[in-house]
């Protein structure tokens, strides 16, 4: 009996595994397209798995979305808009440029510029430190010279 219970465990376990999403298209071209968009949209749970790697629930429903939308349809940039009027900018890979996302876009631009001017600084300041040593009095440099002849007697 235990026996059977484990085949039968194993058995569902190897099947549930196995399944996948079949997606099935109107037009063989839509595919592709199809392929691309759950590459290039991001699971809003998930965060940072796009819609063809996460298994979540929601991205379930985004892939059927975008196929239902692929089916009307409806063009790649045309889904996106969709998509980003229900979810925002976060759904996208790769926002666009606008006045909500310009923070996102120039970010590093400006912690790179920052970070050139410190190294800049920070280099200019030591080369001077070097430059601007005291010079040694004539009396600092007799008392050098008595010191090291008397330790060498």
């Amino acid at each position: 009996m235990k026996c059977a219970t484990f085949l039968l465990v194993l058995l569902a376990t190897v099947s549930a595994v196995a399944t996948s999403d079949l997606v099935i298209f109107s037009d063989p071209s839509y595919t592709a397209r199809y392929q691309t968009m759950i590459a290039e949209l991001r699971c809003p749970k998930c965060q940072n798995q796009n819609l063809a790697d996460s298994n979540s629930p929601i991205s379930q429903d985004l892939r059927a979305e975008v196929h239902r939308l692929l089916e009307l349809g409806m063009t790649n940039t045309e889904i996106e808009q969709y998509l980003t009027a229900r979810y925002s900018d976060f759904i996208l890979y790769r926002p666009q440029v606008n006045n909500s996302t310009y923070l996102l876009w120039l970010a590093p631009i400006v912690i790179l510029l920052i970070g050139m001017f410190i190294v800049v600084g920070l280099s200019r300041r030591r080369a001077s430190d070097f430059q601007e040593q005291p010079a040694t009095s004539q009396t600092d440099r007799r008392r050098l010279a008595d010191l090291l002849n008397d330790g060498n007697k």
